[in-house]
């Protein structure tokens, strides 16, 4: 606009607003309407833990550490890395995911990039609540560099227009780069636009003593307190096992760090490990919570169990831990 248009643009005040809370998918990690990353290293588990998210909301159930069930609701799922049929399909399915509930667009003939309008128009004709872009790199487009403020900022402004516009949940799912001594929120792969457009970044990691075991701990909250880290174990397939919240921190979580006095947490676990098991399986449950009531936390009960070499079991009613000389399966 040259100097001394008369052309006005349109000013509003505070006073003329109607305040209003967010609402969430799963409070306080993944809010309606917003972006969220989640981010870890390859093989860590993103797509596993992302999966069955949208497994339990397909389905209308509660989110992990959570009591209040979701909507059933439709999901846009899009996966730019593996084949819908010989992958996506069967790791829905091993998640126990409403495949009824989840949708694609076919990107066959053409490619979908983060500005594309078919993201708009796939979210209102199915009146999707969640949409997942996996991995975010592959939507950027021709002219997508990541590691540039100017080429990712634009894209991913419009992306979060388009989740307020349509109140989705938008959650796209990111690589970690190699900064090893760098925090957390400088680790995500790509310029830190990135991490800086969403209102929630989640870092999925192995637990160093335990590598079966992964974990999800906030980085960034701009919407809420941020939340304890929450455990999971891999099944088969893509089925997890929710062991729930866990005591490490993002910081501990990327650098295997142990907290102070853990050792003695551990011998502590063991001993009641041992006393519990001594005479057959007891349910995951129960140990954890005789641990809890000594102070003992779920990661310093799954080091102890490890190092114990303890089996799960899984029965009808849940999973067991045994001594590794039961057989009381």
């Amino acid at each position: 606009m040259e100097k001394g248009s008369s052309e006005k643009f349109p000013v509003k005040y505070y006073s003329s607003l109607t305040a209003r809370s967010v609402d969430w998918l799963w409070f306080p990690y993944i809010p309606y309407g917003k972006i969220t990353v989640v981010q870890g290293d390859p093989g860590d588990g993103k797509t596993t833990f992302v999966l069955n998210i949208a497994a339990l909301l397909s389905n209308g159930l509660a989110m992990p550490e959570s009591q209040n069930k979701t909507i059933k609701s439709k999901i846009l799922y899009q996966s730019a890395e593996d084949g819908v049929e010989d992958t996506m399909k069967p790791r829905l399915i091993s998640a126990g995911a409403d495949c009824d509930n989840i949708a694609f667009i076919d990107e066959t003939e053409m490619p979908l990039t983060l500005d594309n309008p078919r993201l708009e128009s796939a979210i209102l004709e199915t009146g999707a609540k969640l949409l997942v872009l996996d991995p975010l790199q592959a939507y950027l487009g021709d002219n997508g560099e990541m590691n540039r403020a100017d080429g990712i900022r634009p894209k991913l402004k419009q992306l979060a227009a388009i989740a307020a516009r349509t109140y989705c949940a938008v959650i796209v799912i990111g690589h970690m780069n190699k900064a090893g001594n760098a925090k957390g929120l400088y680790r995500g792969l790509g310029s830190i636009d990135i991490t800086a457009a969403a209102r929630s970044v989640l870092l999925i990691g192995r637990i160093k003593s335990n590598p079966s075991i992964r974990v999800m701990a906030q980085l960034k909250n701009s919407l809420a307190k941020e939340g304890p880290a929450v455990a999971f174990e891999i099944n088969a397939g893509s089925s997890v096992r929710w062991i729930g919240s866990y005591d490490i921190s993002a910081d501990e979580l990327l650098l295997g760090e142990a907290t102070l006095g853990e050792d003695s947490k551990i011998a502590a676990a063991e001993r009641i490990l041992s006393d519990m098991l001594i005479d057959g399986a007891k349910p995951c449950l129960q140990v954890y919570s005789v641990c809890d009531q000594q102070d003992i936390s779920k990661r310093t009960v799954d080091r102890a169990k490890k190092q114990m070499d303890i089996k799960s079991v899984r029965r009808a009613d849940g999973w067991y831990w045994m001594l590794g000389g039961d057989r009381d399966a």
